[in-house]
């Protein structure tokens, strides 16, 4: 018994990169991101306004990453949803 020769994948190929390139930086898990490099006190407090502005209970807002970067600067990403449920 042969087995089936593989169905050609190019038309799916095509599609997903015309998808990915019509998206753009679209993630697709639905949050929304935003990364900072800011000095210590500014980060902190850039942080603290998307807090305010997008409640962590209504939006899901969390620093995803952050890292220290030379010279007291931080280097974070925070994401949230973009509406509320």
């Amino acid at each position: 018994m042969r087995t089936p020769a593989r169905p050609p994948l190019d038309g799916l190929r095509k599609r997903l990169e015309r998808s990915r390139a019509e998206n753009g930086s679209k993630s697709r898990d639905g949050f929304l991101r935003e990364t900072f490099v800011l000095p210590r006190n500014a980060a902190r407090d850039k942080a603290r306004e998307w807090f305010d502005r997008w409640p962590k209970q209504a939006y899901w807002t969390e620093i995803e990453s952050w890292f220290e970067r030379p010279g007291d600067v931080i280097e974070f990403t925070i994401r949230r949803l973009p509406v509320a449920d």
